[in-house]
């Protein structure tokens, strides 16, 4: 898995950080950083958590939008320093999921991943990572959802699977924006 082997080269010349790490994979640091932030919005942490879970998200996606070659995090984010058997377990604990999903995952329709499209996906990613971002009562698990599935057709260059991300994104915003009209229209009642 090309996540370990580069954390386990970064850990012998003692450099292993997140930002170091995302910038060593490359192109396929995107894919990464959204499946990682994605996984970390869908923890159970207490409402509104999603205004600080998704904010790494904006950056990833944003930074897709302005075509950055690699995923370049803030300071203080890019200097966390990693913890080399604690990465190591949690790969290896995600080993039984990853292994059933590689054999569905596969290479197809590359065209939507070429180089021409990817400012274009990451304006879509930003649009569901605003929607995620939002502080709107039970509409938070369906960006993240929708932008973890993205990212993992993006690391295994599964454009069926990033499509299918994509308009699991489309209907989210779709959900927030209902749930948004109808909580103005609900306030304009009351006043």
């Amino acid at each position: 898995m090309p996540i370990l082997r580069t954390s386990r080269s970064q850990h012998k010349a003692g450099t292993l950080t997140l930002g170091n790490l995302l910038t060593a994979l490359g192109e396929t640091s995107f894919g990464w950083a959204i499946v990682v932030f994605s996984l970390l919005t869908l923890l159970p942490l207490p409402p509104g958590s999603s205004l600080i879970t998704a904010l790494p998200l904006l950056v990833t996606t944003g930074q897709m939008v302005l075509g950055y070659p690699h995923v370049k995090l803030p300071g203080r984010l890019a200097r966390l320093r990693l913890d080399p058997v604690k990465l190591r377990r949690t790969v290896l604990r995600l080993r039984p999921v990853t292994r059933r999903l590689e054999r569905v995952l596969t290479p197809r329709y590359l065209p939507l991943f070429a180089r021409r499209n990817e400012r274009v996906l990451g304006l879509l990613l930003l649009v569901i990572a605003v929607a995620l971002f939002l502080p709107v009562p039970f509409s938070g698990w369906f960006p993240a959802i929708s932008l973890f599935v993205f990212g993992v057709g993006l690391v295994e260059q599964d454009g069926l699977v990033a499509t299918i991300g994509l308009i699991l994104g489309g209907a989210s915003v779709l959900v927030t924006a209902t749930i948004l009209v109808t909580l103005s229209a609900g306030a304009e009642a009351i006043f």
